[in-house]
């Protein structure tokens, strides 16, 4: 077992900050079709509010603060993530894996919640704070070694996995490739490998759940076909202009998540400036399309561990039972009333509900 060491991420330095404001403040508004909300992507006096709001009065200041504060480590290996201890050496061990467009705030209001247990949350390489992803080649499953050699130098042996969006194929291939590492699954979407080439034999709530999928990607996937075939062209303009970069991730925060189409219902504007100022600073909007880009590895097998499934409304593939027990050992399947793709952030108290039961499933030592 090795000492991880404490490393909290650097200050933004004030020259940063400045820039930040100087090219908010220039923003030069694009000519648009006025009138039409959000039917064609984001509303631009949304928008155009958002950015005066980020250029004048938000204060990433105190959103770095608790950030930092948090009980960040790494590793040798360079893995950043945070490592908040459980009540004893003996505590079960959790480990939440996100997806895109976020990062380890994803997870920071179920914290609370969960201090009986030792909480991991690895910032996935690639995504704000996370190990520098520079050559091509990651997969999913190549994230998933990472993450499990993070474990393996902090000593940790067993644990129960946690994951949504890009996080729950990471965590299906964690499950597959070091299965005497996870002792349970809690997930709350099937990974999307599997929509997009479903097996065979479907019966008809499983075929009716991909012409469901498939009208989605045909409408809504437009981001992930060109985060996943031309990233670069796109990184270009996301990473040069926050306003761009806002309009990109406000669309996605608002279309997934339960807000009844008012997106600061889901994200007060200060939470939802910090999320899209995390990928600014850290400059990691390219480097998170990585997963799109590279192959996401379809595991062949059923994953033979105990699993747990928590469901939102507005999650946005949804599936039947029947579908998810093609791929995982189906233990419990809760389908809840509220929340959307982001539940750990939408409704922390029934995330951990739904990870509890995970943790239910197998006692661990």
């Amino acid at each position: 077992m090795t000492d991880p060491t404490p490393a909290a991420p650097d200050a933004v330095p004030e020259e940063a900050v400045a820039d930040l404001r100087d090219r908010l403040r220039r923003f030069r508004a694009v000519p648009l079709i006025r009138g039409t909300g959000w039917a064609r992507g984001t509303d631009a006096a949304v928008l155009d509010d958002l950015v005066r709001y980020w250029a004048e009065e938000y204060d990433w200041r105190v959103h770095e603060e608790r950030i930092r504060a948090l009980p960040w480590r790494t590793t040798a290996l360079g893995m950043r993530f945070v490592d908040r201890p459980g009540p004893s050496d003996e505590a079960p061990v959790v480990v939440l894996l996100h997806g895109w467009p976020d990062s380890v705030l994803r997870f920071e209001r179920v914290l609370p919640l969960l201090e009986d247990v030792r909480v991991v949350i690895p910032a996935l390489p690639g995504y704000p704070w996370g190990l520098p992803v520079r050559e091509a080649g990651l997969t999913t499953g190549g994230t998933a070694d990472l993450v499990a050699a993070l474990l393996e130098e902090i000593g940790v042996t067993r644990v129960v996995v946690s994951a949504g969006d890009v996080g729950s194929s990471v965590a299906e291939s964690l499950a597959a490739q070091h299965p005497g590492l996870v002792a349970a699954l809690h997930l709350t979407n099937v990974p999307t490998a599997h929509y997009s080439a479903p097996p065979s034999g479907l019966d008809g709530d499983e075929q009716a759940a991909m012409d469901a999928a498939q009208a989605w990607m045909a409408a809504e996937a437009g981001y992930s076909h060109e985060q996943g075939s031309k990233p670069h062209t796109l990184a270009v303009g996301l990473g040069d202009s926050p306003a761009g970069l806002l309009a990109w991730i406000v669309e996605k925060l608002r279309a997934w998540s339960d807000c009844d189409g008012d997106v600061e219902a889901a994200f007060p504007r200060d939470d939802l400036l910090t999320w899209v100022s995390a990928y600014w600073f850290t400059g990691t909007i390219g480097t998170s399309f990585t997963p799109y880009v590279e192959e996401r590895e379809t595991v062949e097998e059923p994953i033979p561990v105990p699993t747990a499934f928590t469901w939102s409304p507005e999650e946005m593939l949804h599936a039947p039972r029947s579908f998810a027990e093609r791929f995982f050992d189906v233990r419990v399947w809760e389908e809840r009333d509220r929340g959307g793709h982001f539940a750990a952030w939408e409704q922390p108290e029934s995330f951990v509900a739904g990870l509890r039961s995970a943790l239910a499933l197998v006692p661990l030592p």
